[in-house]
């Protein structure tokens, strides 16, 4: 018998809610194309890596033991970085489009393999032209179905600028500009356009009659009578101009009326210049008048008031800190915040990404910046309901054919009934890019399965900082920038107040007007002064000690973590600023933590609204003035200066990070854990031998003193100081012994690298702000910046003299990369690899990290490898991997052994238990091991730390060549190995344990152990 093509038979048989709730619930129970990874391994895509490169790069991954390929996001964009989306309904064709795309997705299964998608749900690329959303709103301002997708003010504080959105896109004052003629009018398919540059802007239909009625008396004027053809059609078009609706009008019917006519008298002026001569020249000649004469500033002033009519209003980008009427993500003008909490603009987001979901191309989500939302809870939420909802509709149209809108609007209907238990299952693997800082609580609530893992960076990566240092490196830090103790929260708390006070002014102001518009509602707080409000506001803002809070429309009790995040902003707030009303403070409180006294429910949702707005500025300005700025002005450390660390915490020991991987495996078992992203401040091989430095802080100080002074005569002198500054001179030494590379370099590889640090360190301060910025460019201490890199690198002297330290560094460096390795691929979690780091890679923050990565060459690596390991004897393997250290062949082993160990025993790592292993003996603090067990399964894993200083209290430290100590160290330190027999995955040694088992044994010939146990 033939399917019917929908569950509608005859009429009266129809997708019943029962049916729609048994799909969704299977679902939800049994996600066609859900899974957990078992490890990921990150790739950015752009021009140098495709769609076929990845479908190329696909069988080496799963070689090499990933388990799913994790993607920067591939929607059509303006930059090659993805991040700036424009259309969310296609796949970037620069990148290979549709049928690569499919390819690709086809190959991935084809190896076993599930696909990470990365989503950017903030924010939309607004420059170009190309975003046709942005676009309709500059035609059509309020009056454009698309004005509530982007989070405008269309009523600003600047009253002339109501019902207009901010442009801060020239390059110089609006006057200067206009009268320069660098802003013309141009005709385009019968629509009328403002171009600055390479920027073309929609002029709203409304104000073409000045335009046409200009073409309408040329064109009457060089005629013999008034009935032409021509001149009755222009006449009539600029009936139907004056006729349309006006931007005021946002009735559903008016908008509708006013988009359809709209293009309708588009196409007409087209025709009328396409088949009349005559009025073409004429329209073309107004236009010519329009755009005036250089030299004659009144010959502008038609153009200037057409512009002054659009729903946009240009301005110098300078404009924007103090003025931008739009959400932007962070202070980046051309990427505009769009409303997520919007059911249309959340579908329409989203179309094509559940379409994927849905057909299985791709298995997991990763949200990018998700602290800018309005709701985060609610769009994880919201994610987890459509993903379902896709799943369920894919099932119920592959058995019985299309669905009808009906049927499609109950499903719909139903699975938001069903939404709360949709979210608590989490069919869907979600992660949130979400900054944790040091001791902030996590919400659990969240429908995700947890972060990207910047937590778990910094827990690992304060294993190998010596903690008994920090005295000692704070006091070479502070002496050799000759200043007094440096506090860091006053660093991030002043750094917070200028970003405020500049980039982010704009948004404070705002939300200070909003805050005055509640108390004056109030009579206890009337007589609240909108400047105190606003100075209260910054300073709670500026010592905020989280990313943000998450209350929503919904909280009634602000949650415990919110709580203590609050209290403590305003407590540190009031005693930063004794001289401020404290009833200002108690006021601020009350209404952060929703407890104002006799509120009614109107004034608690107006209230909650106010809150909600300002989280969505507290996370940019953590976000600016601690990332983008204290992070390159304290720099004592710089292996701590990373995403979602904290310099103040000055290492981890072992038993913290042991407790740390207890929490993940309780709470969050399915979270990702990583050492390098795109977005971290340098890679995990460059901060694992930058902290080296702290076990080694006497040759450290000693070698900043011999280097300084040999430096001295290489920086310049400007007025008093001589440029560059003590600080970004510390930091370019740490940076040469992070990144040097470890083969010999011929000319054309050391003007890379020379070009490579010099680019970083001008970064570098322009994001420290302290002697120049992005924004102030100061020419003359860039110029000094970058001579002073240059010349220290050519200097031949100083790199005699930098070698020995460098090659130290290096060598321990690599000890303690190859331990973050084995930790992390085995540790409570989901294992990220960031590409190209299963080798050595020395990369400086972005673009430094972002560069073409060789897989076939890893490729080929990886073959001699497998080809060496089935050959011989894998103890032969692990000495040549050792001989040959710096080809990075022996990061590669480590990585894959570990992966593919990972993948091959998924529930032994996802649900065995974890029990730490502490050691005895004399160099028990320098070993971090833990066991993985289930049932008869196990696996010890054990990993070097601080091997600098054990290397040096063993006599051992100038004899090395490789990144290993050997055994004699570890004599007398013995590890409580449970009894039995063990191989080590890495060497094929056989351990044989009574229960308790040498660390000479362990680490016989190998730096890291990852030891199987033998079942009979």
């Amino acid at each position: 018998m033939e399917q019917p093509s929908s569950l509608i038979e005859t009429g009266d048989t129809s997708l019943t809610e029962e049916q729609a709730r048994t799909a969704l619930k299977r679902a939800m129970s049994e996600p066609p194309a859900g899974r957990v990874p078992s490890s990921t391994y990150r790739v950015q895509f752009e021009e140098n890596f495709t769609f076929e490169t990845a479908r190329r790069s696909a069988d080496y991954l799963r070689r090499l033991g990933v388990g799913d390929l994790y993607g920067s996001p591939y929607f059509h964009a303006i930059s090659p970085h993805g991040y700036d989306i424009n259309d969310h309904s296609s796949v970037n064709p620069a990148l290979g489009g549709e049928e690569a795309y499919r390819e690709m997705v086809e190959e991935l299964q084809r190896q076993g393999m599930g696909h990470v998608m990365d989503v950017v749900p903030n924010h939309m690329g607004i420059q170009g032209g190309n975003n046709a959303w942005w676009n309709d709103v500059l035609e059509n301002g309020p009056a454009s179905p698309y004005a509530q997708y982007f989070d405008i003010l269309w009523h600003p504080l600047k009253s002339a600028m109501h019902g207009q959105v901010l442009l801060p896109i020239l390059g110089d004052q609006y006057g200067r500009v206009l009268e320069n003629g660098e802003l013309h009018l141009e005709l385009s398919e019968g629509g009328l356009q403002i171009c600055y540059w390479e920027r073309s802007l929609p002029i709203a239909p409304g104000t073409y009659g000045a335009v046409l009625q200009l073409a309408l008396e040329n064109l009457q004027g060089g005629l013999p009578d008034d009935d032409d053809e021509g001149v009755i059609e222009l006449q009539s078009i600029l009936t139907a101009i004056s006729n349309l609706p006006r931007r005021g009008e946002t009735e559903a019917a008016r908008l509708a009326e006013r988009q359809r006519e709209k293009e309708v008298i588009k196409r007409r002026i087209a025709r009328l210049m396409e088949e009349f001569g005559a009025a073409r020249e004429a329209i073309e000649s107004a236009v010519t008048t329009f755009n005036g004469t250089k030299g004659e500033p009144r010959s502008f002033d038609r153009l200037d008031a057409l512009i002054q009519e659009q729903p946009y209003r240009l301005a110098f980008w300078r404009v924007a800190a103090e003025e931008i009427n739009y959400r932007r993500f962070f202070d980046i003008n051309d990427l505009a915040a769009i409303r997520m909490e919007v059911p249309e603009v959340f579908a329409a987001a989203h179309r094509l990404v559940m379409q994927l979901v849905a057909e299985g191309a791709v298995t997991g989500l990763r949200i990018d910046h998700p602290d800018g939302l309005w709701d985060p809870a609610g769009y994880f939420s919201a994610l987890q309901r459509a993903a379902t909802v896709a799943w369920a509709r894919e099932a119920l149209e592959a058995e019985f054919g299309p669905l009808e809108e009906d049927e499609v609007a109950l499903l719909e209907e139903v699975s938001r009934e069903m939404e709360p238990r949709i979210a608590e299952a989490q069919p869907l693997y979600l992660l949130a890019e979400k900054i944790v800082e040091h001791g902030e609580e996590f919400p659990t609530e969240w429908a995700i399965h947890g972060t990207t893992g910047y937590e778990f960076l910094n827990v690992l990566g304060g294993l190998f900082v010596d903690r008994s240092s920090e005295k000692a490196l704070t006091q070479t830090y502070e002496r050799f920038l000759g200043t007094e103790r440096l506090r860091f929260d006053d660093i991030v708390y002043n750094s917070k107040r200028r970003i405020l006070r500049t980039a982010l002014a704009s948004e404070l102001s705002v939300l200070a007007h909003r805050l005055n518009e509640l108390a004056e509602k109030n009579r206890r707080y009337r007589d609240f002064t909108l400047g105190n409000l606003t100075e209260v506001l910054r300073e709670i803002v500026a010592t905020f000690p989280v990313y943000r809070s998450y209350i929503d429309e919904e909280t009634v009790t602000v949650s415990q973590h919110d709580r203590e995040a609050i209290e403590k902003a305003v407590r540190l707030a009031r005693w930063r600023n004794p001289d401020l009303d404290p009833t200002l403070f108690e006021f601020m409180r009350g209404l952060l933590l929703l407890e104002l006294p006799d509120a009614d429910d109107e004034a608690l949702a107006e209230q909650r609204r106010w809150v909600m707005k300002f989280q969505q500025l507290t996370g940019p300005v953590m976000a600016k003035g601690l990332e983008d700025t204290s992070f390159y002005i304290y720099n004592r450390l710089v292996s701590l200066n990373e995403v979602g660390g904290d310099p103040k915490v000055f290492g981890t020991r072992p038993a913290e990070f042991h407790r740390h991987n207890h929490r993940v495996r309780a709470q969050w078992p399915h979270t990702m854990l990583t050492t390098s992203t795109h977005d971290t401040k340098r890679s995990e091989d460059v901060r694992a031998r930058i902290s080296v430095l702290s076990e080694m802080v006497e040759a450290w100080r000693a070698a900043l003193t011999r280097w300084s002074r040999h430096n001295r005569p290489k920086k310049r002198q400007v007025e008093e100081q001589r440029f560059p500054s003590r600080n970004d001179e510390y930091l370019l030494y740490q940076s040469l012994l992070g990144a040097w590379p470890l083969e010999a370099m011929d000319d054309e590889a050391r003007e890379s690298f020379v070009g490579r640090v010099a680019a970083y360190m001008g970064k570098a301060a322009k994001e420290a702000k302290v002697y120049t910025s992005w924004i102030n460019e100061n020419q003359a201490y860039d110029e000094a910046l970058d001579q002073f890199v240059r010349a220290v690198l050519a200097d031949e002297a100083f790199l005699a003299d930098i070698e020995p330290l460098q090659r130290q560094v290096a060598l321990f460096g690599a000890i303690n990369s190859l331990a973050q390795v084995t930790l992390k691929f085995t540790a409570p979690g989901v294992p990220d690899l960031y590409q190209g780091n299963e080798t050595w890679d020395f990369s400086l923050v972005d673009p430094d990290n972002r560069r073409p990565v060789d897989f076939e060459a890893r490729a080929a690596a990886l073959d001699a490898l497998e080809r060496q390991a089935q050959g011989g004897t894998l103890d032969e393997l692990a000495r040549d991997l050792l001989d040959n250290w710096k080809d990075g062949r022996i990061k590669l082993w480590v990585t894959h052994r570990a992966l593919a160990h990972r993948r091959e025993n998924l529930e032994l790592y996802r649900d065995g238990d974890y029990q730490p292993l502490e050691a005895s003996g004399p160099a028990a603090e320098h070993v971090v091991a833990y066991g993985r067990t289930l049932g008869e399964q196990a696996v010890i894993v054990v990993a070097p730390r601080l091997m600098a200083r054990l290397a040096e209290r063993s006599g051992v430290a100038g004899t090395l060549e490789r990144p290993f100590i050997g055994a004699e160290p570890w004599r007398g330190t013995t590890l409580p190995l449970p009894a039995g027999r063990y191989r080590n995955l890495f060497t094929g040694e056989i351990v044989e344990s009574d229960g308790q088992t040498g660390m000479d044994e362990i680490l016989n010939s190998f730096p890291v152990a990852l030891l199987e146990r033998q079942i009979a």
